[in-house]
């Protein structure tokens, strides 16, 4: 059980087909087992695909599209990895709507891998500590981040990782996040 009780809390989950399977599960689990509620949004209905590395793994069923969804209904947003997946949702207007909106109302945000992409379409990350998959660096230091090639970096809120190995750091510090609530450092 986490040291971190978020009971109640309410946490969605921003995805779509290409999904890096781990790294939606893993912080579903953290967040199911410390007492919150997660939620998958995405702009597809019905079910998604994930991939484990380049092979097709599990298909996960959508409980509210992205249009639909508000994020004052939300306690923190979860973007996992994948670069399909980021790809995709780093275009998709409603999902860069969604996402900024934590960050004007100053809730918890993470993002692993690839997902930061969104991030920089959403237009969220100038002066900024993140960090990404390293081939992401160049992308979120042009939109004015400051990139490092840690295991995980926390900023009023945002909470980064690199890849799947990191993802034990990053859970831990997803759910102190959750657990501690809005952050006025938070904005978009």
């Amino acid at each position: 059980m986490s040291e971190h009780n978020i009971a109640g809390k309410k946490v969605a989950f921003l995805l779509t087909d290409g999904v890096e399977q781990v790294e939606l599960t893993s912080p579903w689990n953290a967040v199911k087992e410390a007492g919150g509620v997660p939620t998958l949004v995405s702009p597809k209905t019905g079910k998604l695909q994930g991939y484990d590395g380049t092979e097709k793994g599990q298909t996960f069923a959508v409980d509210l599209s992205a249009r639909q969804a508000d994020a004052a209904d939300f306690d923190a947003l979860v973007i996992p990895g994948g670069v399909v997946n980021a790809d995709h949702l780093r275009v998709d207007k409603d999902a860069q709507a969604f996402t900024r909106a934590f960050f004007e109302q100053h809730k918890p945000v993470a993002s692993i891998c690839h997902g930061p992409w969104l991030l920089i379409d959403a237009g969220v990350v100038s002066g900024r500590n993140v960090t990404s998959y390293h081939t992401l660096q160049t992308d979120l230091k042009n939109a004015g981040a400051n990139w490092s090639d840690q295991e995980v970096v926390v900023d009023q809120g945002l909470v980064t990782s690199r890849n799947p190995h990191d993802l034990p750091a990053f859970n831990a510090k997803l759910l102190e996040e959750i657990a501690e609530g809005e952050h006025a450092g938070q904005t978009a």
